[in-house]
């Protein structure tokens, strides 16, 4: 433990907090990056943190995203009489004016601004809290719309090229490094049957057919600030995977992780149901915010954008099985597994429920 306190002491001192520090204590529940609280004794707090160089190799990248984002979206809430602090992230400058700092053992550190009376649940417990989870995502899409995507840097290649995440799980088939495969047949004829579905939003974007935007690439609820004494969403956080993308991408990944009755890893499936009042319940908090700026053709595309991020998913913790599970963390040898066909059954069940889905978003073409 005293080992990693040092380079936490030497990040922090990298930085003017105009007040003498009075604590630095882990925060949060993050399992990627490493991050402190900074309180000063004027009472103001900070966020410290290490960016984990082996998932994100290219820091210098991601902080030039944050920062072209989060200035873009701050010059508009200035514009429009609003807080930016609180309503987007604001990344603080070194004592010698950069945006990050560089420890002695060549790690990577950054401070934003906390933003007080603030709460990041880990699920939407109820529907009034999805909705605001969609409002605040539908907002970055809003706010952003303009913003020339083309030139931020692709921080995880392919990440969300669903293509390419079956043609890996094949690759996982072929070669079953673990041995696996006599017990996973029906997952495998599942993803098989739907290797023609894969394509349908990177052909869009390939032909021209879909804009390219700004995307977050993780929109779970716990990446939502909402305020305390409203629980009105705030500001959207974890800004380490905005990317060039597509709206669906975001509206798709948020449905997988917010429209089902169970954890990501409930074995029991009869536990395991695709809502469809959260669906319409994040569906109506996205699109009233970003409607306006997105086209006929995505908004058409959104459910669909749902069940592949679900697919992809569960295709992912698939291929990890079979590989041994070396890339997601597992508590048990099946966990993988359970996890795979957990969202497998979310994708039938969106899939039962498609005409729904579709009528619920064609409201706002």
């Amino acid at each position: 433990m005293e080992k990693r306190e040092i380079p936490v002491k030497e990040a922090a001192a990298a930085y003017d907090f105009g007040g003498e520090i009075v604590s630095i204590e882990p925060y949060g529940g993050g399992h990627i990056n490493d991050t402190f609280l900074v309180v000063t004794d004027r009472g103001e707090e900070w966020v410290l943190q290490r960016i984990n160089g082996y998932v994100f190799p290219n820091p210098e990248q991601i902080m030039e995203n944050i920062i072209g984002v989060t200035n873009f979206i701050a010059k508009k809430l200035i514009r429009a009489g609003e807080d930016p602090d609180r309503g987007t992230l604001t990344v603080k400058e070194t004592k010698t004016g950069r945006f990050h700092y560089v420890d002695r053992d060549g790690n990577f550190w950054r401070v934003t601004k906390n933003i007080p009376n603030t709460t990041a649940y880990e699920f939407a417990d109820s529907v009034e809290r999805l909705y605001e989870s969609g409002a605040a995502f539908g907002r970055f899409q809003k706010m952003l719309a303009d913003y020339p995507a083309d030139t931020l840097y692709e921080t995880i290649p392919h990440f969300h090229d669903t293509p390419a995440r079956f043609e890996q799980l094949m690759t996982a088939v072929r070669e079953d490094r673990a041995g696996r495969l006599g017990e996973v047949g029906a997952e495998i004829a599942f993803a098989k049957a739907r290797e023609a579905d894969c394509g349908a939003l990177t052909e869009l974007l390939q032909k021209g057919e879909l804009p390219l935007k700004v995307t977050h690439n993780d929109t779970k609820m716990s990446n939502v600030l909402l305020d305390n004494e409203t629980g009105k969403a705030v500001c959207v956080i974890d800004l380490d995977t905005v990317m060039p993308g597509l709206a669906a991408f975001d509206f798709g990944d948020s449905i997988r992780a917010g429209a089902t009755t169970a954890a990501e890893d409930e074995a029991d499936l009869e536990k395991v149901h695709f809502s469809l009042p959260f669906y319409k319940a994040y569906a109506e908090g996205f699109l009233g915010e970003a409607g306006a700026s997105l086209t006929e053709r995505e908004i058409k595309t959104l459910p669909i954008g749902a069940k592949l991020m679900t697919l992809e998913v569960g295709m992912r913790f698939l291929a990890d099985y079979l590989n041994g599970d070396v890339y997601f963390k597992t508590d048990y040898p099946e966990h993988n597994l359970v996890r795979a066909r957990n969202q497998f059954k979310l994708v039938s069940e969106m899939e039962q429920h498609i005409d729904e889905m579709n009528e619920i978003v064609s409201a706002y073409l």
